[in-house]
């Protein structure tokens, strides 16, 4: 069992490592790399129930796929319509119906499975994308607060701009989405929802 030195120690030299860039192309390059670190570990996590219905749901959506259905359909087609031949499943061709019903079936199983864990990764993103955002916003509130108090000790100080306190001040997340599903009422011609007066 690590200790909690040797933990903190290692998170230490990642984060390092992570934020030692010098140039604009290192830190797009670290960014990126981190980002395919994510995508393995989320690929890493996979169930083989997922890996099967993306393995399938990749080859329904490849040329392939077409190809070897016309090829099929061409020629169970052409081998029970044409008289030389003995025909298993004659016009209207039933069988090749139930076939290809059943296929129908079972594909659009997998490609919704497949859709589904591309859903859970996406949620994901945005949560992290979230995350970020209000971390980064709860930064910059942090950075002007202290930038207000420095400009106070040298003189410079702008308490009376409107603006400059309003973005002192912390974003409410619950606020903004009060203010988003107002907007979208508003567009859609609704009316305001009632608040209690308490």
């Amino acid at each position: 069992m690590s200790s909690p030195h040797h933990a903190h120690s290692h998170n230490t030299k990642g984060s390092s490592t992570y934020r030692s860039s010098e140039t604009g192309s290192d830190v797009t390059r670290q960014n990126v790399k981190a980002m395919r670190e994510l995508e393995e570990a989320a690929m890493a996590r996979r169930t083989g129930a997922d890996r099967a219905a993306a393995a399938i749901a990749r080859f329904c959506g490849s040329i392939t796929f077409v190809w070897i259905h016309i090829a099929v359909f061409a020629s169970w087609i052409g081998y029970n319509s044409l008289p030389w031949f003995n025909a298993f499943d004659p016009y209207p061709f039933t069988f090749l119906t139930l076939v290809v019903s059943l296929e129908a079936i079972f594909l659009s199983t997998f490609i919704l499975i497949s859709q589904n864990y591309d859903m859970r990764v996406a949620e994901r993103r945005n949560q992290l994308d979230l995350q970020i955002n209000l971390l980064a916003e709860q930064e910059n509130t942090k950075a002007l607060q202290m930038l207000e108090r420095i400009a106070r000790k040298v003189g410079a100080h702008v308490g009376d701009d409107p603006q400059v306190r309003a973005l002192e001040e912390a974003t409410r997340p619950d606020t903004l989405v009060e203010q988003i599903e107002e907007a979208y009422r508003e567009e859609a011609g609704e009316p305001p929802p009632r608040r209690d007066p308490t």
